[in-house]
């Protein structure tokens, strides 16, 4: 199977507003001077982060549950140019990043997966799947933001920890022709890389008979290129080494260096029209395109330690531990001659180099028709169509593969030095063999690490597209009535959504000398690299060549033209979940405030279908599962006076396992080295929470908040992590037994509460009372904090008992702070976020060192804006200020413990490091 080129989706509502854009100016303005003007949402005043703070807060208060909202214009205050970034201030949300950019969202420190993600209210797959990824979409469609932690029965069930609801732009938000624009330009510390920005809004309203159309047009572009410095490690459990004290000693199998040169695009196009006939009649289309593409070139250097793991002797006799230079072992594992698991030397290492060109591409192409409509006495009808698809395209334009000989004098000696877990710098030799066959030292020093020969051991070329194909519909009838001494809105609601995720992939592998030939790739590095100066920061230990796109771009294009696709069947796999729901609610508004609550029941079927082998049997399989779930909520607002509200609530969801995780087969990923399996008997994990919060609007502008949450969690969802260690996969001239393996399960059951305090102040209205000058009610305020504990109790597992860990991608602390000021045009703000560790994958043994975790993670960003005029502002921005590094570690302390045995230091054991520089942006925008 050929590659196709990757196309933009029609964006339909687009082209339906392009002709309506050329009606004149002046008979829209004079028809539009006799409708009255709707509220505006963007905030255009000269004090931009207060009045949309005061917005924002006004939503929030009169909610019937507990939701925390960012409107227009505090999108774009900051360095915000995906939603993801744009919520990560909000009280109670975190966020995960990828190479330094935030990625996925989790509410009050609990797993992302917790999250869903909506336009509009109408929930979206992202391209990854149920892990909703928010770097996506572009914070310039969005007209607001609002974050509701308290789930209700409109919403799905798989919502557990709150829904991130993106509100997109309508006309009808503006009072007639509007136009507003951003272009800026920056760069990026680290590699020198540029930045540049652009994004355009464009909306009209046009009498229709007794009513009126909006038509709404958006577009938005974000580029930025880029560098990573990087380190890994792969940690292990080594059997031969059985001297005392191995029960605490874990060794490094592999340790590496992923360099990346990355190129990070963000595209969207958004269209929309609204047709009010009447006041009580709406219809609506919208249409939003976004992509997100991934340029990456990667120059791998692994150094494979335990090559020659075999030569280590099983001996449980003590040994003497001082350095021994000319070992008759490797080294690897060897403490009797002066190794330690954190520093030591190995002779004669394998180095597996990597060349790698991926061009990845994540879209979403939504597509909305919606009515709302009001009759009859109280009655309102509410209809929606939705389908949406998400792309998720995973190719890799080539990888080279590069391996050292067998013999070890053409290898490397390698000392390395761990002893410091943020720095990992090895020292290259020459390997030297003595009188013995069997000894080993090492030589003189080596720099460039292109020195040592590495001959090309394989060409791959992959096309791998995922994609899911979602259909929703919804119907929704109200009415209002009074009940219980209150007025009362009752909705029953219907919906069906279908979900299909296809997963298409097929590769080109060469590993021969005649197909290196017909393609024109060189089996000597040296021929196929650059002569390029190191990109990054990261002290090194050697220097290296960064292989040549151009030339990987130039074999990939022939092996296509020379040799056919392969399937990769393993890799092959058809995922629909379908669910069929059904909810009834009713909120009651007194004058002391309102009672909501009302159940949500789903009807869950699920099929898989993959080719897997089953008692030596190949051939398609079919996995079916069929659930009922029953989701009551109810929340109770208090008005205690009319600047304080006091909510209580109870609400249940369940979690269910991604698509890829339900399919009935493994995929194997040869560009990450890793295995995954699926799980389509895994059940959903079930919470029911309880949340109590107090709110305090203070006057005349201010917000204090603190509040209490709980879950419980039955059937925990958790993916075991471990190495794979078969050679049931090797085949291509690829051995597969040392990737990492990850599959789903159900755990125990848990729970996780917390407490939650924010607050927003500014100084302008106390000014005058506390005697200060003018110039000071420009400063202002806010700050949330969110402290969790969490828990599970996770099953025995063969020898290993029942053990205590927290949830999996919880943090036990999560806050936000900062300040800003504001004032005669001009607009400062310095923000700073904070997540503590937080549990990545649970270990069923000691295998792979234990528990993964990543570390603490902080960020600090500054923004400028000068308003010129009413219309012209400039603006500049400054992201990643500490320049914090991204860490994983390994952490065998909960298992040692529970086997007892006393733990080592923890934390040391560092998986994953990275660091991405720090980022610059400037420019202009405008508003008309």
């Amino acid at each position: 199977m050929s590659k196709k080129p990757f196309e933009a989706s029609p964006v339909s509502a687009i082209a339906l507003t392009i002709a309506l854009f050329s009606l004149p100016v002046a008979a829209q303005a004079a028809e539009l001077a006799e409708v009255d003007d709707a509220p505006e949402i963007v905030v255009s005043g000269s004090r931009p982060i207060a009045e949309s703070e005061a917005a924002a807060l006004d939503i929030q208060k009169n909610s019937d549950s507990l939701v925390t909202v960012a409107a227009s214009d505090s999108v774009g205050r900051l360095p915000d140019q995906n939603i993801a970034q744009a919520t990560g201030r909000l009280p109670g949300v975190a966020v995960e990043r990828d190479q330094g950019q935030a990625r996925y969202i989790s509410l009050r420190g609990a797993p992302n997966y917790w999250t869903t993600l909506s336009f509009d209210g109408v929930t979206v797959v992202s391209p990854e799947g149920r892990d909703a990824r928010f770097d996506s979409i572009p914070s310039a469609i969005a007209s607001k933001i609002i974050v509701s932690k308290a789930v209700t029965p409109e919403m799905p069930g798989e919502t557990v920890s709150g829904n991130v609801n993106i509100v997109t732009r309508s006309a009808f938000d503006y009072s007639g022709l509007h136009a507003a624009g951003k272009a800026g330009y920056g760069d990026a510390e680290l590699g020198n890389g540029r930045e540049y920005e652009a994004s355009l809004v464009l909306s009209n309203r046009f009498r229709a008979g007794d009513g009126e159309i909006g038509v709404l047009l958006s577009g938005s572009y974000y580029n930025r290129r880029m560098v990573t410095d990087n380190f890994e490690i792969d940690w292990e459990r080594v059997s031969q080494d059985q001297r005392p004290g191995n029960e605490t000693r874990f060794w490094a199998r592999e340790t590496e260096n992923k360099l990346y040169r990355l190129t990070r695009k963000n595209y969207s196009a958004s269209g929309r029209i609204d047709w009010e006939p009447d006041s009580d009649n709406r219809i609506s289309i919208r249409s939003i395109y976004t992509i997100f593409t991934d340029d990456e070139a990667r120059d791998n250097y692994i150094f494979d330690l335990d090559d020659r793991q075999g030569d280590l002797v099983a001996n449980p006799a003590a040994c003497p531990t001082a350095v021994n230079p000319t070992p008759t072992t490797t080294g690897y594992a060897d403490v009797c001659i002066g190794n330690t698991p954190l520093a030591g030397t190995v002779y004669g290492i394998d180095i597996n180099q990597r060349s790698t060109l991926r061009e990845f591409r994540q879209s979403i192409w939504t597509n909305t028709l919606e009515g709302t409509h009001k009759f009859g006495d109280g009655w309102s009808l509410n209809w929606l169509g939705n389908f949406t698809r998400s792309k998720d395209d995973r190719s890799v334009i080539g990888e080279a593969r590069w391996d050292s000989p067998s013999t070890r004098t053409l290898r490397p000696t390698l000392v390395y030095d761990f002893t410091n877990p943020v720095f990992n710098t090895p020292k290259l030799f020459t390997t030297v063999q003595l009188a013995s066959p069997t000894r080993y030292q090492a030589g003189t020093p080596v720099t460039a690490i292109d020195t040592f020969a590495k001959p090309l051991s394989s060409l791959r070329v992959l096309d791998a597209i995922d994609t899911t194909d979602a259909y929703t519909a919804r119907l929704v009838v109200g009415r209002d009535v009074p009940l219980l001494g209150g007025d009362a809105t009752i909705k029953l609601g219907f919906q069906f959504d279908q979900r299909t995720k296809t997963v298409d992939e097929s590769q080109i592998l060469l590993s021969t000398a005649a197909q290196y030939n017909s393609v024109g790739i060189p089996t000597d590095y040296n021929q196929f690299s650059l002569d390029r100066p190191f990109l990054g920061k990261i002290p090194m230990g050697y220097t290296f060549r960064y292989f040549d796109m151009a030339k990987m771009r130039q074999v990939s294009d022939a092996a296509r033209q020379n040799f056919a696709f392969t399937p990769n069947t393993g890799n092959i796999y058809d995922v629909r979940e379908q669910v069929f729901a059904g909810f009834a609610m009713g909120t009651v508004r007194y004058d002391w405030g309102s009672i909501l609550g009302g159940v949500r029941v789903e009807h869950l079927k699920n099929r898989g279908i993959a080719e897997a082998t089953v008692a030596g049997v190949t051939g398609l399989v079919t996995a079916e599962a069929s659930q009922t779930l029953a989701f009551p909520s109810l929340h109770l607002n208090y008005n205690v006076d009319d600047t304080k509200k006091f909510r209580l609530s109870f609400n249940s969801g369940a979690a269910r396992a991604d698509y890829d995780q339900l399919r009935p087969n493994v995929v194997i990923n040869d560009a990450n080295q890793s295995i995954s399996g699926g799980n389509p008997a895994v059940k959903p994990e079930r919470a029911y929470g309880v949340d109590a919060y107090l709110e305090w609007y203070v006057r005349p502008q201010g917000y204090l908040m603190v509040g209490a949450f709980y879950k419980k969690v039955d059937d925990v969802l958790y993916t075991q992590r471990r190495t794979f260690g078969s050679d049931v996969f090797n085949e291509g001239g690829i051995d597969r037994s040392s990737y990492a393996f990850s599959g789903i399960t159900n755990g125990g059951d848990g729970r996780i509460f917390g407490l939650e305090a924010a607050a927003q102040l500014q100084l302008e209205p106390w000014t005058d009372s506390l005697g200060m000058p003018e110039w000071m009610g420009g400063f202002g305020i806010s700050a949330n904090v969110t402290v969790n504990d969490s828990q599970v109790t996770k099953p025995a597992i063969g020898t290993v008992p029942a053990r205590k860990v927290r949830l999996p991608g919880t943090s036990d602390l999560v806050y936000n702070a900062g300040v800003y000021y504001e004032k005669y045009g001009l607009s400062l703000r310095l923000q700073y976020q904070r997540r503590s560790k937080w549990l990545d994958g649970i270990a069923d043994d000691l295998t792979d060192a234990g528990d993964t975790y990543w570390a603490a993670d902080d960020e600090m960003d500054f923004s400028a804006r000068y308003a010129i005029n009413r219309h012209v502002e400039l603006y500049f921005d400054a992201s990643n200020l500490l320049n914090k590094p991204g860490r994983r570690f390994s952490d065998p302390g909960n298992l040692l413990r529970g086997s007892g045995v006393p733990s080592p230091d923890l934390g040391i054991y560092t998986i994953e490091y990275e660091r991405f520089g720090r980022r610059y942006t400037g420019g202009i925008r405008v508003n008309f």
